[in-house]
């Protein structure tokens, strides 16, 4: 079943973002890479796609994964969960309509 993953930033987290992100995206290329990857990016934090200093809220993911439990904990395991670059996560089921 697909799940999507919404991270949501702390304050003042771009330096810490950054600092994480080849790690962060290496779980997610490996989703991508095992056709389990639907979706994946950031929310930048002002309306633009480069926000510069001004940063991101957070990000979204929508992957495939065995139940929520595995969904939560593939979450649980990201790199920017364990640099305090997320304040909060919350994971539901997706169910993809469009396109």
């Amino acid at each position: 079943m697909w799940y999507a993953i919404e991270g949501y930033d702390g304050a003042d987290v771009l330096a810490k973002r950054l600092a994480t992100r080849t790690e962060h995206l290496a779980r997610l290329t490996a989703l991508r890479d095992q056709g389990r990857l639907l979706l994946a990016g950031p929310c930048p934090a002002i309306d633009t796609e480069d926000p510069g200093p001004a940063g991101f809220s957070g990000s979204l993911v929508v992957a495939e994964f065995e139940s929520l439990a595995a969904a939560r904990a593939w979450a649980d395991a990201d790199p920017y969960v364990a640099a305090g670059v997320y304040a909060r996560v919350e994971v539901r089921p997706f169910k993809p309509v469009l396109p």
